[in-house]
């Protein structure tokens, strides 16, 4: 929506406090009407006093808490207080329009009812993932699905077995060097070597 100018602001408000305040329609006539005229502006000493022009333009009232009119002098209100009251309410309107809006705070970011953290290789990346959700089973279940999306890479037999050890007759073999050539064997108990992978 467009910003509303200082006049259209004016005649909008001026006539919603007629409708809320039918007892004060006269008062607010005169004080919007003085407005209008331009007869109401901020002082060039200090924004916060009001210059007001007296009708005849002949004198310049200046208002601040009171007026420097016939009427303020006696302590009275007057018009003049009233337009420059309605001039300030008008201004401040208009800047806050003019304003930037505020922004919206960021939502809070409670700890999800239920995760669990698991890792896995990813293209040869250990990675640490955070699965977060509403329930146990949704986390377990989400859980599932990238354990199998990653399974763990098997190891052969012999990778778990120590160096130099018969996984035929688990029987831990000598190392042999000779000719610049090493192997392992060991004597089995009808007296021939083996050498851990030979077949019987």
């Amino acid at each position: 929506m467009s910003a509303f100018t200082f006049l259209q602001l004016l005649s909008a408000e001026v006539a919603r406090m007629q409708t809320l305040h039918p007892e004060r329609e006269g008062e607010l006539a005169r004080a919007h009407a003085l407005i209008l005229h331009g007869q109401v502006l901020p002082s060039a000493d200090d924004p916060e006093t009001g210059a007001v022009l007296s009708s005849d333009l002949s004198k310049t009232y200046t208002v601040n808490g009171s007026c420097s009119c016939q009427a303020g002098a006696h302590g009275k209100a007057c018009k003049h207080q009233q337009a420059w009251k309605l001039y300030q309410y008008i201004t401040r309107k208009v800047e806050e329009q003019m304003a930037p809006p505020e922004p919206e705070p960021l939502p809070a970011l409670g700890e999800a009812p239920a995760s669990a953290n698991v890792r896995v290789t990813i293209a040869g990346r250990d990675v640490q993932l955070t699965l977060r959700g509403t329930s146990e089973d949704d986390v377990l279940a989400r859980l599932e699905k990238v354990l199998q999306r990653y399974p763990v890479p098997e190891k052969s037999a012999a990778a778990d077995q120590p160096e130099g050890l018969c996984v035929r007759h688990n029987v831990q073999m000598k190392r042999n060097d000779k000719n610049g050539r090493q192997w392992w064997s060991h004597r089995t108990a009808d007296g021939h070597w083996c050498k851990g992978r030979e077949r019987p």
